[in-house]
């Protein structure tokens, strides 16, 4: 039978403190960070939700692993660890370490991108549309129709249209196309899964075309949960083995390993295509480090070798998923407007109709974000017109296609009563929220705009 109760699948014998504050502090120090929660101190935040990437909590055996780190220059036992962990899971030949995620997508895309090139994907995350633009390169987002509406239970939200991605290739010619990119689960999109059925239709529309099809699969795990529970024919295969057919659909990936690998730095850029593998050899020694290494040290890698297997177990996977649909569950239950259904890493609230009051120009996200730490201390990050607005030829803002706030829940770390806090912190916002006003940016760089822009009330 089950229960109502979320048991962590895990004991708890290392503890961080939270540094308490009130209300009139966080003030001053919103203030201070521009009004930007990137630019706060970690020790001014009471629940960190800013990003699930790279905070995730490591268990016993990891620690006990990275005290086996080979720290050799070239050929460690840690590399062929973690090369063997990542062979048997993606079936993919060659396969580079990075320090991180956005490392192996400088590597790729900007070898395979450049002026005249295109990128498709189901969305785009910051990083990955910010290196394939950087390279003179255009980066087009074809989400499924389903997700437009935030409040449908439609179960893969994350689904690429895959017409829009044939019309997309013979409009600019299979030649021009940089390669198709599979994100799961779709982060910007909602933190939604995508199904293996949409998977396979975007294989075999590559397939046809000559388009090289990359899997960005640093959620993967979590993706293979929701293809388990909800997809037909699945039901009695194992996650890992979901992942694996997944995997065997592309010609390459790239996994941040900082979110479902369970460690806190690293990253590797799997490829099937041996001349694509070997340009990319050389940009990573160039850059990065050697091939057996890779701007990692040797503890890394066996820390991932064994996350990556630890994300698979079916306790994990069953308490990841639960823990964060019962915020979402309950927020919705509240009248906030979540993205539906809820997804695998994080929370999506969507600002604009949180704060129907104020115009998209303004950045409901960026007024969550800010209310959410001022009442309650949480950090979160909003993900809508700040991170992925442009402007038209006259300045003017071309607003994103929504204007979510994303509460990503950092793996193992947070218990019950931290999540219930933030519940209350919610019950809080509901009581003013019509009082709430907008904000206008006063500075921005020309790429990822969100870590280092700063703002003030309007």
């Amino acid at each position: 039978m089950s229960f109502k109760t979320i048991i962590e699948p895990f004991r708890i014998k290392m503890v961080e403190p939270i540094t308490m504050t009130t209300e009139v502090q966080r003030k001053k120090f919103l203030e201070q960070a521009h009004y930007n929660p990137f630019l706060l101190n970690s020790d001014q935040v009471l629940i960190d939700f800013l990003t699930d990437s790279g905070t995730s909590a490591m268990s016993a055996a990891q620690w006990a692993g990275m005290m086996e780190g080979d720290e050799s220059y070239a050929g460690a036992r840690s590399w062929r660890r973690m090369e063997k962990v990542i062979h048997d899971l993606t079936g993919l030949k060659y396969v580079f370490p990075t320090h991180q995620g956005r490392a192996a997508e400088r590597i790729l895309y900007g070898y395979l991108g450049g002026k005249g090139k295109f990128f498709i994907s189901n969305t785009h995350f910051d990083t990955t549309r910010a290196n394939i633009e950087f390279s003179g390169a255009e980066a087009i987002d074809i989400p499924c129709i389903e997700s437009n509406d935030t409040q449908s239970e439609f179960p893969f939200k994350g689904n690429m249209d895959v017409k829009k991605l044939e019309d997309l290739i013979l409009k600019h010619k299979p030649k021009n196309i940089g390669g198709v990119i599979l994100t799961v689960t779709n982060n910007s999109g909602g933190g939604q899964p995508v199904s293996m059925e949409n998977a396979k239709l975007v294989s075999a529309v590559c397939k046809k075309y000559k388009v090289k099809l990359f899997l960005d699969c640093c959620r993967v795990a979590e993706n293979s949960f929701f293809i388990h529970q909800k997809e037909k024919g699945y039901e009695n295969k194992t996650y890992k083995q979901i992942a694996q057919k997944m995997f065997s659909l592309v010609d390459g990936a790239i996994m941040s390993a900082k979110k479902d690998a369970l460690v806190n730095m690293g990253g590797f850029l799997a490829l099937k295509d041996s001349s694509i593998a070997e340009a990319c050899k050389n940009l990573l020694i160039i850059t990065e480090g050697f091939t057996t290494y890779g701007g990692l040290s040797g503890r890394d890698m066996e820390a991932i070798a064994i996350g990556l297997e630890e994300v698979f177990h079916a306790d994990y996977l069953l308490y990841r998923i639960r823990s964060t649909s019962f915020l979402g569950d309950r927020l919705h239950a509240m009248g906030i407007p979540v993205m539906r259904p809820i997804g695998g890493h994080a929370v999506y609230v969507d600002a604009k109709k949180f704060y129907s009051q104020i115009p998209v120009e303004q950045y409901p996200g960026q007024a969550l974000v800010c209310e959410l730490y001022l009442k309650g201390g949480i950090r979160s990050v909003e993900i809508g017109s700040v991170m992925f607005g442009k402007y038209d030829d006259v300045g003017k803002l071309i607003p994103s296609r929504m204007e979510l706030v994303r509460l990503a829940i950092p793996r193992r770390v947070y218990t019950q009563s931290h999540i219930e806090y933030v519940i209350e912190v919610f019950e809080k916002l509901m009581e003013g929220k019509n009082k709430v006003r907008g904000y206008e940016i006063t500075y921005e760089p020309k790429f990822l705009r969100h870590f280092t822009a700063k703002f003030k009330p309007v």
